[in-house]
């Protein structure tokens, strides 16, 4: 009875030294990873032309080191892989965009938890291309009319349809698939130009080709939104949260810079106040901070 009863009491001990210990205050407990967050994408990811660069990224990629994803990634503490490269297509996440620079889908894994991105502006060349295209035949007609529009509304439409819409949905497949454990969000481009025909401060385009530039950037992100419906990836809004931001606008006002510009290196591209605000968009949309 005497070793039954101390059997007894050493377990009632040890018991009681296992409670004590898992309430002692500030016991020591293993703290939970970062979150690994991954940004992918082109210059409106990379933050090409807001300075500083990021010394960690390819010169090449103009990649800044106050880009909208290390902006969410500093204000929570995740532990960021950025591989956003300015003039990225979504070819560029297969395939080495230049020599030295991976393929954006390598940087995903089942570990990944977010995954960002603004992809599809540099298919086929499209923003550039428009861009330039109406800056041209803007030059060319005076500034009279709408020489862009007529030049190149079908051409524009047909290559959103027809080639931007299912190299969308191929990428964000592929990210989906490398990256199955991760809330993914697809940024779609904040506005160039406003929907109306009026001059616009700092872009050398004709008035009347206004509307016209607009409706191809209404164009582009609505296919990046039907993308996304169709892969299941969630979409940072910022085209809705810029409007009355666009590069018409005055400094300190605008999130896009225009054609002709002072404030950085890379024209028609976010300013530092875009990226800050395409931030905040974004982590609304990962339901984060």
């Amino acid at each position: 009875m005497r070793f039954k009863g101390a059997v007894t009491a050493v377990g009632a001990l040890a018991a009681t030294a296992v409670m004590a210990v898992g309430f002692v205050p500030g016991a020591a407990q293993a703290a939970p990873a970062p979150l690994k967050y991954v940004s992918l994408g082109d210059s409106y990811s990379a933050g090409s032309g807001v300075l500083p660069l990021a010394p960690e990224a390819s010169i090449g990629c103009m990649q800044s080191a106050a880009n909208y994803a290390k902006i969410v990634a500093r204000s929570n503490g995740y532990d960021l892989t950025d591989v956003s490269c300015g003039g990225a297509t979504t070819g560029d996440f297969f395939s080495s965009q230049q020599s030295g620079v991976k393929p954006q889908l390598d940087a995903l894994d089942d570990d990944v938890d977010l995954v960002t991105f603004s992809i599809g502006g540099n298919d086929e060349d499209l923003f550039a291309g428009t861009v330039m295209n109406c800056v041209v035949a803007g030059i060319g007609a005076g500034m009279r009319g709408a020489p862009c529009e007529a030049k190149y509304a079908k051409s524009a439409s047909k290559t959103i349809r027809e080639t931007t819409y299912p190299n969308l949905v191929r990428a964000m497949n592929a990210v989906r698939s490398k990256a199955p454990n991760a809330r993914v969000a697809a940024l779609n481009y904040p506005w160039i130009a406003p929907d109306r025909n009026a001059p616009c401060n700092g872009m050398p385009v004709s008035a009347g080709d206004g509307k016209f530039t607009h409706r191809v950037q209404a164009e582009l992100n609505d296919a990046i939104a039907r993308a996304a419906k169709k892969t299941g990836v969630r979409i940072a809004d910022v085209a809705k949260a810029s409007v009355g931001h666009d590069a018409c606008k005055a400094p300190g006002v605008r999130w896009v810079e225009p054609v002709l510009t002072t404030s950085q290196l890379v024209p028609v591209h976010p300013n530092s106040l875009g990226e800050r605000q395409m931030a905040a968009v974004t982590a609304k949309a990962l339901d984060v901070k």
